[in-house]
């Protein structure tokens, strides 16, 4: 199977004055198109920084990530902007709605962003599909945790990505809140045929995926993928 996401030799090093922090060292790994992956680790690992390099949110400091078959090193600012609109999707522990919107309108925006046609009908149906038909119109405040959750699912694949980045996506919820919403996010990737990257402290979170990272220090400790170890 082909991969989506290719990662070589990555060194990630930030400055501090005269000081050098390097949080990511020498990571390498794969990841195949419409694959499940969960990178974990203790807190300080690198897990976030490496989901955000992936992503595109940020550079490389060596090595390379090729997203999509597009090496994104070199890319300028307004050119990752672009890939991460039309291929990638994103899920956060604090689900970053806009609080002055509604659940509906908050899922349309990036839809409406891109100049998509029907962009409420898409959003309605996918409100619909991760069970808020009737809460389209509440504002994030009005919706429990699970359900701006739910939301942010919803949003999240408005815009068919071909890659979802989700950090800590149940960090924030109760355990029975927690199972419903990853149940929720596997069902719909795999109806979408997403490929599915996952940071979590989760462990059982972290078992439902085809492939597991384990981060320590900034390095890889361990690689499994399907119950066989390979690094």
């Amino acid at each position: 199977m082909a991969s989506i996401l290719e990662v070589d030799s990555l060194r990630k090093t930030y400055t501090n004055g005269s000081e050098n922090l390097t949080v990511l060292d020498g990571v390498a790994f794969t990841v195949p198109a419409g694959g499940t992956c969960a990178i974990v680790g203790p807190s300080g690992s690198g897990k976030t920084t490496l989901l955000g390099l992936c992503a595109g949110l940020d550079h490389v400091s060596e090595g390379s990530i090729t997203l999509n078959h597009i090496l994104l090193n070199k890319l300028s600012e307004d050119q990752l902007a672009q890939i991460r609109n039309e291929f990638v999707g994103f899920i956060f522990q604090n689900f970053q709605l806009i609080p002055t919107l509604t659940a509906l309108e908050n899922v349309m925006v990036p839809l409406e962003l891109r100049g998509i046609k029907g962009a409420k009908a898409t959003s309605e149906e996918l409100l619909a599909r991760v069970g808020l038909g009737e809460r389209i119109n509440h504002y994030p405040t009005q919706l429990s945790g699970g359900e701006q959750q739910r939301v942010a699912i919803a949003r999240a694949f408005s815009n068919n990505p071909q890659i979802l980045f989700a950090d800590e996506p149940t960090g924030n919820l109760d355990e029975e809140t927690s199972q419903s919403i990853e149940t929720l996010l596997f069902e719909i990737n795999r109806e979408k045929g997403t490929t599915l990257v996952i940071v979590t402290h989760d462990n059982d979170l972290a078992k439902r995926t085809d492939q597991i990272i384990r981060l320590k220090g900034g390095r890889i400790v361990e690689n499994v993928k399907a119950g066989l170890q390979t690094a």
